[in-house]
């Protein structure tokens, strides 16, 4: 079975990002994307159980939308960043976790465990 999670930390602060909407969705055809699921960070940066139970992941390309605008506006700190896109391909081999290392004028992204 293949999972996937996510976790944002701010850098720049020091501390897990709360309240951050990340958005997952698997490539469709012709360029269009299928949305699959969506969660805000809670206190620790995560989302709990992110992906239903009843979402099969399959192999493919998927993408995570992270929405980090508001995440700044609400700490009175500009951004280079409205979004953040993070486009992987995922296979049949088990957990991908994909952390977001954040800060307003950079990021950086990884597969985790």
């Amino acid at each position: 079975m293949t999972t996937i999670s996510t976790h944002i930390l701010d850098t720049a602060r020091g501390i897990p990002a709360r309240g951050i909407r990340v958005t997952l969705q698997r490539a469709a055809t012709a360029g269009a994307w299928d949305d699959l699921a969506m969660g805000s960070t809670n206190a620790d940066g995560r989302i709990p159980d992110f992906v239903p139970k009843e979402v099969t992941l399959t192999e493919g390309t998927y993408r995570m939308r992270f929405d980090v605008s508001a995440y700044f506006s609400e700490h009175r700190t500009k951004s280079f960043y409205p979004y953040i896109e993070v486009v992987f391909e995922l296979g049949n081999d088990g957990h991908y976790h994909v952390p977001l290392l954040l800060s307003p004028w950079g990021f950086s992204t990884y597969r985790g465990s």
